[in-house]
């Protein structure tokens, strides 16, 4: 599936927010629903345990957004378990590139029901033929002893920071930014993306400086998801964690480019997606999204990412793989 790269420590207390979301009221003017609820995650029922969605954003790669895929799967996966059980886990292989000019088909199917857990299948069809395999397994709440996390990343909270677009305008001002660039920034500002996002360490793509292979971003859900809003029977969890699936792909597989800034990206797309969901979140509240890139080597990428509540509570973890090929900048070509 499309990345949209293809476009291109605790917090002091003081600093920390309270409560399961952050416990900040939604930054949204008025009550401006989400369209991740209302349109990019709502799926329509077309018979037992069948669903199809259509699509709000491509990148402009034209190939869909895998995050949309992940999130709809999860979405026809919630709605076939019962309403005491939360998802805590979902695999996901990207099978077929997915054609954003025809709906995706939702088939899931009972894999298994017990006491504790049940775990759902979902294949996201299109043409007849599956471009995405999911398995989602949900858990009956049970308190145990035995936890611990890892410390959140001590980094300046979302209010000190400027927004992507603004990130954007702010680059279009460099007058030494080459044309290619400068067209492919302008792309991005154009499109509608229904997720805000706040980069703590911005990449210096458009200079080809080699970095680190990790970045840290606050993230959103664009809108507010109302607390009326009942999914799968309930006011739940579920929706958020669907909503987080979708946000969890955006420029993820990105981070593994940071180190090779010379060579040109000439095809990039996620094999696999994996994520594990650990405390409750409000997706419309800004969560941190630490991202690093252990590996990369035989034309394939590894990421693990983990998204934190701003209060310090890690909210959900993920991975994935993806194929990068790359063409070598010509020698003594100025960037």
């Amino acid at each position: 599936m499309a990345s949209p790269a293809d476009t291109g420590r605790p917090e002091a207390p003081e600093r920390k927010a309270k409560g399961a979301g952050g416990g900040e009221e939604a930054s949204q003017e008025g009550d401006l629903r989400s369209v991740l609820v209302t349109s990019v995650l709502n799926l329509e029922p077309l018979d037992l345990d069948l669903f199809r969605g259509r699509h709000y954003w491509v990148p402009v790669t034209q190939r869909l957004f895998g995050g949309q895929i992940v999130g709809q799967a999860l979405v026809a996966a919630a709605k076939a378990v019962s309403e005491d059980v939360q998802v805590h886990s979902l695999h996901c292989y990207f099978v077929r590139a997915g054609d954003p000019t025809v709906p995706v088909l939702y088939q899931v199917e009972c894999t298994r029901t017990g006491k504790s857990f049940s775990v759902r299948s979902v294949k996201a069809i299109q043409h007849g033929k599956p471009i995405l395999i999911c398995q989602a397994s949900f858990q009956q709440d049970q308190p145990s002893p035995v936890k611990h996390q890892f410390h959140m990343p001590d980094v300046p909270l979302p209010e000190e920071l400027l927004t992507q677009e603004e990130l954007i305008q702010k680059y279009l001002q460099d007058p030494n930014l080459l044309d290619r660039y400068r067209q492919g920034l302008n792309k991005m500002l154009a499109q509608e993306v229904p997720i805000e996002i706040k980069p703590v360490n911005p990449p210096d793509f458009f200079h080809r400086r080699p970095q680190e292979p990790k970045q840290l971003l606050w993230v959103r859900a664009r809108g507010h998801i109302a607390s009326d809003v009942c999914f799968a029977g309930e006011c739940d969890m579920k929706l958020h964690c669907c909503v987080a699936a979708y946000i969890s792909d955006y420029a993820f597989l990105q981070t593994a480019l940071f180190p090779h800034q010379h060579y040109r990206v000439s095809f990039m797309v996620s094999l696999d997606h994996s994520m594990w969901f650990h405390a409750p979140f409000r997706a419309d509240h800004w969560m941190l999204y630490e991202c690093e890139s252990p590996w990369a080597g035989g034309c394939r990428g590894l990421v693990h990412g983990r998204l934190w509540r701003r209060d310090g509570v890690l909210a959900a973890s993920c991975a994935q793989e993806g194929v990068i090929r790359v063409k070598e900048q010509p020698s003594g070509s100025k960037l």
